[in-house]
């Protein structure tokens, strides 16, 4: 009797080792497979305790002798546990979808229930103790923990308020307490973000429940951009108003449903802060959006004489015109001697243009060299069908280099957004530079074959990397 029982009892640990087996090699992914191989496991054990008369609702039988009684013990209080164990693992892959802090969270406060009535049970049925003295006991400790885990509570439910009014999620880009970052994960105490440094952020969920959040990645489809600028309070505010109008209108980035806008936020004695704000569709090209505007802001409120900063002009800038300071700019014209930079910047002339006027229809030769001063530039190119805006330009670029090189016919139309002012530089004043082999025709080619090159990648529907303006940067080039 005595050795087939205590075969039994071994064979009981066991069943308990085999189950601790197959749980840990079985694949995560293979979750039906995983709970029948638990239930079943958990029939067997219940048989083989039952077999050797141990049950689970009374205490061990074999109160005389203490080995045994310590093992029947042990035996029926690890059947409780394998039980809770089993229940929790089919209730999680019945109604739960661990996918998150959701069904993370509410996985582990049903699980918590279930083994807290696992250890009540075995308590009062296996080891025969005072449940309610225990329950009372318990009910004491839980006040004092409860005080003593104030902040890891409010943690915990200030966790379950966000989960419950989803205020973001896992891989919103938000704004909290001066911290930008992407939300990586959100556990129990915390949220954790990666900043754009590449920084982790730990924030206590107490303290995201208690600030304000700016969710950037709400709405998907528009997010807001804006740039701030300092003009000396001299300026007339409606220059500058103008000007940084005329900056949003040059990039084909913001949304044309929903419209931008030029403001004053503040003022002072010596400043004015100007505010330029749009919207972009995709989240991620925000930065490269509002570099594109500081530029473009930049090149506008030039053209418009407002210049940025505490610093006087230069004596040397001060003496320099229009013409010759838009020469000092362009990458094209810097092989060129001052001598010869000055001569050209005499001989330009001024164009005005009124919105919605050509300046350069497609296919027509073009006799002169333009250099846009003031204002807005489309420019369209022809997809077999229709013209299709390709880019707008705006202060400092360029246009009609086909004609100057090769007598060439102009590859797009080019059309004011706004009223314009352009620089026209005759074709028979440069080819006396071009004759010379200067660097002057290499830049020129290359400006030429680089638009070349973006113009068939629009035409086959080839994505073109955006760096920097994207497009404008067959403008830029110059």
């Amino acid at each position: 009797m005595f050795i087939p029982l205590v075969c039994h009892l071994i064979f009981g640990f066991a069943v308990l080792a085999v189950d601790l087996s197959l749980w840990h090699f079985t694949p995560p992914v293979l979750k039906l497979q995983r709970i029948l191989i638990r239930l079943v496991l958990l029939l067997l054990f219940s048989w083989v305790i039952l077999s050797a008369g141990i049950s689970p609702l009374q205490a061990a039988p074999w109160p005389d002798d203490v080995g045994l009684d310590i093992t029947g013990t042990i035996l029926g209080v690890l059947w409780w546990f394998f039980a809770a164990r089993t229940l929790t693992v089919v209730l999680s892959g019945v109604f739960f979808s661990r996918t998150g802090f959701a069904g993370t969270l509410f996985q582990d406060i049903v699980s918590a229930a279930v083994f807290l009535i696992a250890i009540i049970a075995a308590a009062g049925y296996v080891m025969q103790l005072p449940v309610k003295g225990l329950l009372a006991t318990s009910g004491g400790m839980a006040i004092v923990g409860g005080l003593a885990l104030r902040s890891t509570l409010s943690d915990l439910f200030s966790g379950i308020v966000l989960n419950t009014t989803k205020s973001y999620q896992v891989d919103d880009l938000i704004l909290v307490d001066g911290i930008e970052g992407k939300v990586t994960d959100i556990d129990w105490r915390a949220t954790h973000l990666i900043t754009s440094h590449g920084s982790t952020a730990v924030i206590p969920n107490s303290v995201m429940s208690a600030v304000k959040i700016l969710n950037l990645s709400r709405p998907s489809d528009v997010h807001g951009v804006s740039v701030t600028l300092q003009v000396p309070a001299r300026v007339r505010p409606s220059k500058v108003l103008e000007a940084l109008e005329k900056a949003m209108q040059g990039t084909r980035a913001l949304l044309i449903t929903h419209p931008y806008k030029a403001s004053i936020k503040s003022s002072g004695a010596e400043y004015i802060e100007y505010e330029a704000r749009g919207y972009i569709a995709v989240l991620s090209e925000r930065t490269t959006v509002c570099n594109h505007l500081f530029d473009l802001a930049h090149r506008h409120l030039e053209a418009a004489g407002v210049l940025l900063g505490t610093s006087p002009p230069t004596p040397l800038a001060q003496s320099l015109s229009r013409e010759r300071l838009l020469l000092e700019d362009l990458k094209i014209f810097r092989s060129l001697r001052i001598q010869e930079r000055d001569e050209l910047a005499k001989a330009m002339v001024a164009v005005e243009y009124h919105a919605d006027q050509v300046v350069l229809e497609l296919n027509q030769v073009s006799d002169f060299l333009m250099v846009i001063s003031t204002g807005v530039i489309s420019a369209s190119v022809h997809d077999g069908e229709h013209l299709s805006e390709a880019a707008r330009m705006g202060p400092g670029e360029v246009l009609g280099e086909e004609g100057i090189l090769a007598d060439g016919r102009s590859r797009a139309q080019f059309r004011c957004i706004t009223r314009c002012v352009l620089f026209r530089i005759d074709k028979l004043k440069l080819n006396g530079y071009l004759e010379q082999g200067t660097e002057l025709t290499a830049e020129l080619n290359k400006l030429q074959l680089f638009r070349q090159g973006v113009r068939q990648s629009l035409l086959l529907q080839k994505p073109v990397e955006i760096t920097k303006g994207g497009f404008l940067r067959w403008l830029k080039s110059a």
